[in-house]
């Protein structure tokens, strides 16, 4: 089986849990685009959804595919949230920016009850961190934002090269809000939740890629079938 047709089947299997009537958060990047097509089968079969892309390139997917769209300005919430990821740890938490949507996905993902993370299962790690950490940044006093990041780095245990993330044209990869990505190699991350609020407080960062407490559910596809993994909920937050 490929690694494309084991993409398509997590798709399918968070499809299952998509309810008439329900607003949806719509990932981006090679699994999400499986879902949002599944999805438009669904719904010229008539499964009534509305859905809030997370880039232009899953809003011209969704329109293509006959899934009527909206914003978070128009509706308070989300249902649910189905979208991929770079990697996931056993706690969920998540590496994602790889297509460089991590801004859009992040504020999705807040505002939905439920995330389910689709993904085949090489995307699933011990620890985060072989996948190059995306840091969406200002372009205004990159230097300075990039030594805060070195220096919170340090802080939290961990080092490597940062770069620039740059286009297919060579020229530096500009997101849909108009921002720059900072790859970082950082091998190991021992503390994502340490780390995602040692980035998030500095000035120039406008987001990174660690998704910390968002997905509820991940949904690995393999060669030996589907597996579903609920997070654990913390201690004191028990049923």
């Amino acid at each position: 089986m490929t690694m494309d047709q084991l993409k398509r089947q997590a798709a399918a299997r968070a499809l299952e849990e998509v309810r008439d009537g329900m607003q949806l958060g719509l990932g981006t990047g090679s699994t999400a685009k499986h879902f949002v097509e599944l999805l438009g089968e669904r719904v010229a079969a008539g499964l009534k959804v509305i859905g809030v892309p997370t880039s232009e390139a899953t809003r011209a997917d969704a329109e293509r595919c006959g899934v009527k769209l909206t914003t978070l300005d128009e509706i308070d919430h989300l249902d649910l949230t189905i979208d991929g990821a770079d990697e996931i740890d056993p706690e969920l938490n998540l590496i994602k920016g790889g297509g460089g949507a991590l801004l859009r996905e992040k504020i999705v993902a807040a505002a939905s009850d439920r995330m389910i993370v689709i993904a085949d299962d090489s995307k699933w790690v011990p620890t985060l961190g072989k996948f190059p950490l995306p840091v969406e940044v200002i372009p205004f006093g990159l230097g300075a934002t990039r030594r805060a990041i070195e220096k919170a780095f340090a802080e939290c245990g961990v080092s490597g090269q940062m770069a620039v993330r740059k286009a297919k044209d060579g020229h530096v990869f500009v997101t849909d809000g108009g921002h720059w990505i900072v790859d970082a190699q950082l091998g190991r991350i021992t503390d994502p939740p340490g780390l995602a609020k040692a980035l998030s407080a500095i000035p120039g960062v406008v987001e990174h890629g660690l998704f910390i407490g968002l997905a509820s559910s991940a949904v690995l596809a393999s060669g030996g079938g589907i597996q579903v993994i609920e997070r654990r909920k913390p201690k004191g937050d028990q049923e």
